[in-house]
């Protein structure tokens, strides 16, 4: 599972950000910066269920530290407060529940990863983005 997961990811394609962000209610200079970005995820195992999440943007870089199907509190990159559980739920793919917190909407995304790529399928209320990485070598 991890051989499949882990390594180096670059954004290549992204369909309907704009209006996802939005709908979260993130800021207009964040959106127009962050739709202009194309970010690098780095994910690495650390072992017994445990990955890191490293994104590198123009907006931002944060590391996402978890475990498995263990809830914990997240600052989104974009600044929101959630708490978020991420699990497997097929061998190749990763669902990521955040749940908002004072009054912040909830969000999903699941990561579909394939020897070549990544795909992230995001949801807010009715709004969806989908978001294509490459494998970088």
């Amino acid at each position: 599972m991890a051989d499949l997961i882990c390594g180096k990811f670059q954004l290549t394609e992204s369909d309907n950000f704009e209006e996802f962000m939005q709908s979260l209610g993130i800021g207009y200079l964040t959106r127009k910066l962050a739709n202009k970005s194309s970010p690098v995820i780095t994910i690495t195992s650390e072992g017994d269920n445990a990955f890191a999440i490293k994104s590198e943007s123009l907006v931002t870089t944060s590391v996402l530290n978890f475990k498995l199907d263990e809830s914990f509190e997240e600052v989104t990159g974009d600044g929101r407060k959630v708490v978020s559980t991420l699990s497997m739920t097929a061998p190749n793919k990763m669902m990521h529940k955040m749940m908002g917190t004072d009054g912040g909407k909830d969000s999903i995304c699941v990561r579909e990863f394939m020897a070549e790529k990544f795909v992230n399928v995001c949801q807010v209320e009715d709004v969806i983005t989908t978001r294509t990485y490459a494998r970088k070598e």
